[in-house]
């Protein structure tokens, strides 16, 4: 849950510079509602680490198929006069609005990694190098935005975020 409220504060900070700085036309509201969404199949599947995940294309097709129908299996359950309200939700369609969640998911690893790091857990090491190749490979300019003006704000202590400046 932790990580899915990061995605969405992310997502809609990318959202907002996106439709600020860059001709937008997204609504960073529905950004940040579908990020709160984005992993909902786990609920019924847990998550598997990324070096699993993504081990290959066959494992990572396996577990998109098994989230898929962890979706429709919590879809289901819902009342059926609420379904309407949630289908969009859990099973989104707008491209420009899942690409920005899913930068949103990568950045929100990479933060994770770097507080990791921060603590000494080297075993983050080599997710932190693989997920900054993944964001820099991410061609959206809100995205670089993000990380150059608010990455270095993640770094910094409790002490230097009460300095007065």
């Amino acid at each position: 849950q932790e990580h899915s409220l990061e995605v969405a504060l992310i997502a809609h900070a990318l959202a907002v510079i996106k439709n600020t700085l860059y001709n937008g036309r997204v609504d960073s509201n529905r950004v940040a509602v579908l990020a709160l969404y984005h992993e909902i199949g786990e609920v019924i599947v847990g998550d598997l680490p990324a070096p699993i995940k993504y081990f290959n294309t066959a494992i990572q097709h396996a577990f998109s198929d098994i989230e898929n129908i962890a979706r429709k299996k919590l879809f289901s359950m819902l009342p059926a006069e609420l379904q309407p309200q949630y289908h969009p939700l859990i099973f989104p369609t707008e491209e420009a609005e899942a690409e920005l969640v899913k930068a949103a998911d990568k950045i929100a690893a990479y933060l994770k990694c770097l507080q990791e790091l921060k603590h000494g857990n080297q075993d983050f090491q080599k997710a932190a190098q693989t997920l900054k190749r993944r964001i820099e490979q991410i061609q959206l300019p809100e995205v670089k935005y993000f990380i150059e003006q608010f990455l270095p704000s993640y770094s910094l202590t409790i002490d230097e975020l009460n300095e007065d400046t």
